[in-house]
């Protein structure tokens, strides 16, 4: 597959600026991003490059600091040694570590995850997805039936799984995260995790103890009743992908007038997570 390389460079973007944007990146379509010293590089399928999608974003995202970016076609490469060089092994909590198939086990730790990245997202590394398995080590989960919507490499559904959850179904738009669901539970000898394709019409109807929610602040507002309407009484949802202040409180906001009560909320680098339980 050819690959089209967008590099983004300011020397007024700060770390938490370009998370952000880099997060905006992967809701259009860009997959794997590089740090550099003054920025970073975004890489796409070139078919799917869309400039006016990308100005757009940029007026949108930008805002606070000036940013320049340049595009460039990239020649065939081995993707898979990117990935590798850009994916290093994290701990969360001192209890679980999560790696790669081409990085040593450490069985010292209470719980391990494989994952082979092939996306830059789901792979713990992003503040969001570090607070939420950080949730879900300390929840109760045994014998629950779990929602992951929005999962990517699948990374949450497959720590619920280890601590307990009896079925897991995993909910994402992208074929590509729904194969990489089945390819890691396999890495991980998991079996009780459903991956479909989609959205919230994979939900209706049916029923959960907890929903894991890691994807953004406008998705999470659009469907937010739909997860009220799916959770059990008492039921716990998990949410991240948005920064702590306005973005809670408008998310709060949204989740008292279907139903959720607001319980606890982590930040890490000014992005937030978020506990909610539902009313009896």
């Amino acid at each position: 597959m050819k690959y089209t390389s967008v590099t983004f460079s300011s020397s007024t973007i700060e770390d938490w600026q370009k998370d952000l944007l880099i997060a905006e990146l992967g809701d259009i379509g860009y997959d794997t991003f590089e740090y550099t010293t003054d920025g970073f590089v975004a890489y796409i399928p070139a078919a799917n490059l869309d400039i006016p999608a990308l100005e757009s974003l940029l007026v949108r995202e930008a805002e606070g600091y000036e940013v320049d970016y340049e595009v460039q076609e990239v020649e065939e490469q081995n993707w898979n040694v990117l990935w590798e060089s850009n994916f290093q092994p994290i701990t969360v909590d001192g209890r679980l570590y999560v790696r790669a198939t081409f990085h040593t086990p450490q069985p010292q730790y209470e719980y391990e995850i494989v994952i082979d990245p092939k996306m830059s997202f789901g792979t713990g590394h992003h503040q969001t997805t570090a607070m939420m398995l950080s949730y879900i080590l300390d929840a109760d989960l045994d014998g629950k039936a779990v929602l992951d919507m929005g999962c990517g490499t699948g990374i949450l559904a497959i720590a619920a799984a280890k601590r307990g959850a009896s079925s897991i179904l995993a909910v994402d738009y992208d074929e590509i995260c729904v194969s990489s669901v089945a390819e890691n539970s396999a890495l991980n000898e998991i079996t009780k995790i459903e991956a479909a394709l989609g959205s919230q019409e994979q939900i209706a109807g049916k029923s959960f103890d907890v929903i894991l929610a890691n994807i953004n602040r406008n998705i999470l507002l659009d469907q937010l009743e739909s997860y009220s309407e799916s959770l059990s009484s008492d039921g716990k949802l998990y949410i991240s992908g948005f920064y702590e202040g306005e973005d809670l409180d408008i998310l709060k906001q949204k989740a008292q007038s279907v139903g959720l009560v607001f319980n606890d909320q982590k930040v890490l680098d000014r992005w937030c997570s978020a506990m909610f339980v539902k009313n009896s």
